[in-house]
């Protein structure tokens, strides 16, 4: 009953902390903005050209396509050969999850096929580690592109980000009483996870086996007969990315010149605000508007102005995507099988794919 009740209350954590945190984000956003600023704002929102944001959430749904063919290859060379279909709505259904509860969705998506295709959790699972590791490569490639192309001004918009992060009102006694307790929980579950390992064979051979299916789903794409394919889809959804991201400054007057050294930086911000809180709420508008208003406050003599349009560019651009994840999260819901039903060819699903 005790372990019971100690799961719910982490899950609940798990749900409520970075949710809270992201709307404590939103309300900071929003009540910095004075009078001016917030009319600014709101003019910003309603005069923007959305064919532009249509544009952009169309390049998204793609990417989502792009990533859900891409799985197949570091699922075959593990002998399995699920449906696109069921790959597609799997993903977007644990994307969905993952607006909720961050990283949860990574969970969701074994599961899912799993219930689809028998595909077991573990190895499933490796595959979505595998590309976890390939996404930050991804990353780290852009993030050096932006460092050649202009270094100076990654570091000034770094600068901003840290001067003017909203103080979170806890007492330094306070945090300190709270990292303890984080590392006595860390220290204990590694206590017990010991404990399980030397007194229990059974739980040590479950945990061996969980570790190795892990293992083989990360290093399938070494056993994949088609390995420059998943690099060069794998490069395509993250140009899409940047795409999406980019085109969206061509819906204000004010932003559709805008350098591309500045895309880039506003996407690596983005992307932290994107691990920081649930779905980004309140973090991506937030960093992508200090990047909007650094580049762009030059052209006005009011500050609110640049203010008002970065902030308006940051929020539609989140707003945007979001819309757009819980959408195909809902009809992926609504259309992926509920009881699993045996092919009778498996090379039928590979052929489908």
């Amino acid at each position: 009953m005790a372990k019971s009740t100690n799961k719910k209350i982490i899950s609940i954590i798990k749900v409520v902390f970075p949710l809270a945190i992201g709307l404590y984000l939103t309300w900071h956003f929003y009540n910095a903005m004075d009078e001016p600023t917030k009319d600014i704002f709101f003019k910003a929102i309603k005069e923007a050209n959305y064919f532009w944001i249509i544009l952009s959430m169309f390049m998204g749904f793609v990417s989502h396509l792009i990533r859900a063919y891409r799985w197949k290859f570091l699922l075959e060379p593990l002998g399995y050969f699920p449906k696109f279909w069921h790959r597609y709505h799997a993903m977007m259904v644990g994307y969905l999850v993952n607006l909720l509860i961050p990283r949860a969705g990574e969970v969701t998506r074994p599961a899912l096929l799993y219930q689809t295709d028998r595909i077991p959790f573990s190895k499933s699972f490796g595959t979505i580690i595998a590309e976890r590791m390939f996404d930050l490569v991804m990353l780290g490639v852009v993030v050096l592109i932006t460092v050649v192309l202009s270094f100076d001004d990654l570091i000034a918009v770094k600068d901003i980000i840290v001067a003017g992060a909203p103080e979170d009102g806890v007492e330094p006694e306070s945090k300190q009483w709270i990292l303890n307790l984080i590392i006595s929980v860390v220290a204990g579950g590694i206590l017990l996870f010991a404990i399980l390992w030397v007194k229990i064979e059974k739980f040590r051979t479950k945990i061996t086996e969980f570790v190795k299916d892990v293992m083989n789903g990360v290093l399938g794409i070494l056993k994949s007969k088609k390995p420059f394919q998943f690099i060069f889809h794998t490069v395509l959804i993250w140009a899409m990315y940047v795409f999406f991201f980019g085109v969206c400054f061509k819906a204000f007057e004010q932003t559709e010149n805008f350098p591309v050294n500045g895309v880039l930086i506003g996407f690596i911000a983005g992307s932290l605000g994107l691990m920081f809180t649930s779905g980004g709420i309140g973090a991506y508008p937030y960093l992508v508007g200090i990047v909007v208003i650094y580049f762009i406050g030059d052209q006005f003599e009011v500050k609110e102005q640049a203010e008002g349009i970065g902030k308006a560019l940051g929020m539609i651009i989140w707003l945007s995507q979001t819309i757009l994840m819980i959408l195909l999260g809902l009809i992926s819901l609504a259309l992926l099988p509920r009881n699993y039903k045996k092919e009778s060819d498996d090379k039928v699903g590979a052929n489908q794919a």
